[in-house]
């Protein structure tokens, strides 16, 4: 189960609206086929580890990270895919909470004299799939926060200077996050200020950069800015109020920019319709990169469920940027509480992954 989570992660950010799912096949103590969910959902996991054992799934185990899918779509079930292959044992993680499915596919297969266990590994498979759960719970994508900053919690001198807060290994860990999620956002400040790209850089990988997300209540994105110009290469969605100017609108979706238009907030999109609006598009993982002014607006209202935080052997100062803006505490009840779940050294910086506490 352990190396069916391992195929896994191979197609987070690639699969969206589709869960990233494993399969290993072992018959005989010998592992006779793997497979994960490919690019676009499709295969699934379950045909790919059957293609590749072929003959040899008769009388085999399963081991599948998410119960196989038991209804019709572009492909047939995979669980009937598993029963007509002759397996004869099936160890799920979980059950998919997905209603066309929800302990059906598991049934189909105890029905067909194929045993069945649920539960190995159920921990590791709800964290690594953390986005379609969240999708298909609560009509929503998974949201990580993301944020850089001096051992402060400074994100950029006084003065606005901000490149590099960190140095080059967790730069590159921050771009294997990117491929990692279905779309990164960033507010309209940061696209201004920083003029982002918002890509995976990293060697070999460029392919896998996530969908552009700009919360940008007004639609003030510059049509020279790197986001605007490279639409049409990697896909740069604008969440804009409902009173935007129509000629904006036309003008970023003339560049092949999609505007998406949600209702406001004290003047700014909200964020549980934008989330919903990028769910209802099948994002299931939303990275969120900043700024200060973003990340409050997410944590404020209780939208953030991972908060990665790269922590900088460096200090500022109380005259530096701070990477949270206001969130309007006024009791210690009030802030925001987090429990640890990991810490690993990326160079000389520190990152630290929360999950954020209801």
């Amino acid at each position: 189960m352990i190396a069916a989570l391992g195929l896994a992660r191979r197609g987070l950010g690639r699969v969206w609206p589709n869960p990233a799912v494993g399969c290993v096949l072992v018959r005989g103590g010998r592992i006779v086929g793997r497979g994960w969910t490919q690019p676009g959902g499709r295969p699934h996991a379950e045909a790919e580890a059957l293609t590749r054992a072929g003959d040899g799934a008769r009388g085999a185990t399963a081991y599948v990270t998410l119960e196989p899918c038991s209804h019709h779509e572009q492909t047939p079930p995979c669980a009937d895919a598993l029963i007509a292959a002759g397996i004869v044992r099936a160890v799920v993680a979980m059950e998919d909470p997905d209603a066309r499915v929800s302990g059906r596919g598991v049934a189909q297969l105890r029905q067909s004299a194929v045993a069945v266990a649920v539960g190995l590994c159920a921990e590791e498979a709800e964290e690594l799939n953390l986005g379609f759960l969240i999708h298909r719970r609560h009509r929503r994508p998974a949201v990580t926060l993301k944020v850089a900053a001096t051992l402060d919690g400074r994100i950029a001198t006084a003065g606005g200077e901000s490149r590099w807060i960190t140095g080059e290994p967790a730069r590159e860990r921050a771009h294997l996050m990117r491929a990692q999620h279905d779309a990164v956002a960033v507010g309209l400040h940061t696209a201004l200020k920083d003029d982002p790209d918002l890509t995976c850089r990293l060697p070999g990988m460029e392919s896998r950069s996530p969908v552009r997300v700009v919360f940008d209540s007004r639609l003030g994105l510059s049509p020279t800015s790197r986001l605007a110009r490279s639409a049409r290469e990697v896909p740069l969605w604008v969440i804009h109020g409902e009173r935007a100017d129509p000629d904006r609108i036309a003008r970023l979706a003339a560049q092949g920019a999609i505007p998406i238009a949600v209702a406001t907030d004290a003047g700014r999109p909200g964020i549980a319709l934008a989330l919903a609006a990028l769910a209802q598009r099948g994002i299931t993982r939303l990275l969120v990169e900043g700024g200060a002014s973003l990340a409050a607006a997410f944590l404020r209202v209780k939208l953030v469920d991972r908060l990665c935080w790269f922590r900088a052997a460096s200090l500022l100062g109380g005259d530096g940027v701070s990477a949270i803006a206001a969130l309007e505490a006024k009791f210690l009840a009030e802030s925001i509480r987090l429990r640890l779940l990991d810490r690993t050294h990326t160079g000389d910086d520190m990152l630290e992954t929360y999950r954020v506490l209801p």
